[in-house]
């Protein structure tokens, strides 16, 4: 593949996620963001507002997480925190699912904890994207996890967290782009640090890269960010 740098770059969601960002840590990712031109800016919902007021009048759209980063608490919860963030500016949702019902392979549990959200993301007019934490679950898992996703209505499904564990891989996402076809979106993310990396995981077909190290990316170096 031969992708421009800016081709590259609209796929990225540049992202900070520690739990240690100050201000200026968000600003700065902001402005970066608005430079390369990247797709989104994800940070944790404290920050929507902070983020969506610094990307106005720019086509970098704003994206939070929510039940992030365990995905251990009550639909409603991550419901009520999506909309929240939709309402502070968010244009974009990434939620972790209830890891422990893939695990044990309940699908009904699944899709009901997607849909409660997807349901609340859609009605304020906002993507909503899936991370199914790849590192934790077994290929059956993970496929009954895209799965629901689909089933359930939401727009992408996502690798990782960054958080529990290794992060997106050829082999995962691969797998997740059989599962849901072509038509829905797969996002890979968790330690993506060169643009070697985030050209293999396109390849493979991912439609947006969930990165901290988008800069080295887009330029063609490396970054030894995690996330």
């Amino acid at each position: 593949m031969n992708a421009a740098p800016t081709d590259l770059a609209r796929l990225i969601d540049h992202t900070l996620l520690k739990p240690d960002a100050a201000r200026e840590d968000i600003e700065r990712v902001c402005a970066e963001a608005r430079e390369h031109g990247f797709f989104s800016v994800c940070v944790n919902p404290i920050w929507t507002r902070t983020v969506a007021e610094a990307l106005a009048g720019s086509e970098v759209a704003t994206c939070t997480v929510v039940g992030f980063p365990l995905g251990a608490t009550p639909t409603r919860v991550k419901a009520f925190e999506a909309e929240g963030a939709l309402e502070d500016g968010a244009n974009e949702i990434d939620m972790v699912i209830d890891i422990a019902a893939a695990r044990r392979g309940d699908r009904a549990a699944l899709v009901e904890d997607i849909r409660g959200v997807a349901t609340a993301v859609h009605a304020h007019g906002g993507l909503l994207k899936v991370i199914i934490e790849t590192a934790l679950l077994e290929d059956e898992a993970k496929v009954l996890a895209c799965e629901a996703a689909q089933e359930a209505g939401a727009d992408f499904v996502k690798t990782s967290t960054g958080f529990n564990g290794g992060g997106a891989t050829v082999a995962d996402v691969e797998l997740m782009r059989r599962t849901v076809g072509p038509d829905m979106g797969v996002k890979a993310s968790g330690g993506v640090r060169s643009r070697e990396d985030a050209l293999a995981l396109v390849e493979a077909g991912a439609t947006r890269l969930g990165v901290s190290s988008g800069i080295a990316i887009v330029s063609g170096g490396t970054s030894s960010s995690s996330y």
